[in-house]
């Protein structure tokens, strides 16, 4: 009965052990922050299963909020910081391609980078991800100084879901607490029915959201002077998020005078933000390498003045 017994508790710890490691994933981060989580944060999305980890680099059931830190080479650092916010449709994080994979080419490019794995809405916690957004910004200020980042360029990037919260932040937040800059990969931020992704609304409205919820939530309806110079990123043929999606988006912002661009590539579909294989790649790099740069270029006039 002993051996029985000690086998069984080898067994689970054994199993307890091994559901742990499944949920680690490899990454290139600097440090791995695990911030808050439902029992800690203002609010809890009432996630009640346990966080599972698929063979993709796709997190669900999120209820822990963890930041992974890629600090930007002292030699080559601007002075710059980004939170990124992956994909998937506020059901999931998709951390992999559009969170460590646009991390390394921000620390490339001297702009320290900081994946969020924010906790999903879940049927309705709206306020959920927008405080994660939140607290990573605020993180990356408070750090500044040890970080050698300058607090007043810190801004956002998000891919579909995710460029929803990074644009959600940029109009919701107080003006003092919006990001510095905005960069969108085909963003679904429009909840209007006919252009409005699967999952993304319905995810972070609830199933019982009303025509007026989604109008409100619906960013390009929140924008104003106050949000922050904005890039987007998408592909003519995005099936899953319509193109409409950044057009209207970056109508608005122009309509305040806004400091924004669009690139629209011929192909590509859907999900290829950090993605190696995808036929566009030096073209995105390129612009928003380039669209950042003269973001650094009017600051120093700015200062000049």
């Amino acid at each position: 009965m002993k051996r029985i017994l000690l086998f069984l508790t080898f067994t689970a710890t054994t199993l307890c052990v091994s559901a742990q490691k499944s949920l680690d994933i490899d990454n290139n981060a600097d440090e791995v922050i695990h911030y808050w989580d439902n029992s800690t944060a203002p609010h809890s999305n009432e996630e009640s299963e346990a966080e599972q980890l698929n063979a993709k680099g796709h997190f669900t059931h999120i209820s822990e909020t963890v930041f992974y830190l890629f600090k930007a080479d002292k030699a080559k650092a601007t002075g710059r910081a980004v939170a990124i916010f992956p994909g998937g449709g506020y059901l999931k994080v998709c951390i992999r391609n559009e969170g460590f994979g646009l991390a390394e080419w921000f620390k490339s490019q001297g702009i320290t980078a900081m994946v969020v794995k924010y906790r999903v809405a879940n049927n309705g916690h709206k306020e959920v991800p927008l405080e994660d957004a939140q607290a990573a910004l605020k993180y990356l200020r408070e750090r500044a100084s040890e970080l050698g980042i300058d607090p007043s360029k810190v801004g956002v990037c998000g891919s579909s879901a995710g460029g929803h919260l990074a644009a959600y932040v940029s109009t919701f937040a107080e003006p003092k607490d919006k990001p510095a800059f905005a960069v969108l990969f085909y963003p679904a931020s429009s909840g209007r029915t006919w252009q409005t992704a699967k999952n993304t609304f319905p995810c972070l409205l609830g199933k019982e959201r009303t025509p007026a919820e989604q109008e409100y939530y619906s960013l390009e309806n929140r924008v104003d002077e106050t949000t922050p110079p904005t890039i987007l990123l998408l592909s003519d043929n995005d099936r899953v998020v319509p193109p409409i999606n950044s057009i209207d988006y970056y109508e608005a912002l122009k309509r305040y005078g806004v400091r924004a661009a669009m690139h629209i590539y011929p192909s590509g579909g859907h999900g290829w933000a950090g993605n190696r294989k995808f036929r566009y790649i030096e073209s995105w790099k390129r612009d928003v390498a380039g669209w950042i740069a003269e973001l650094d270029e009017a600051d120093s006039n700015n200062c000049k003045q």
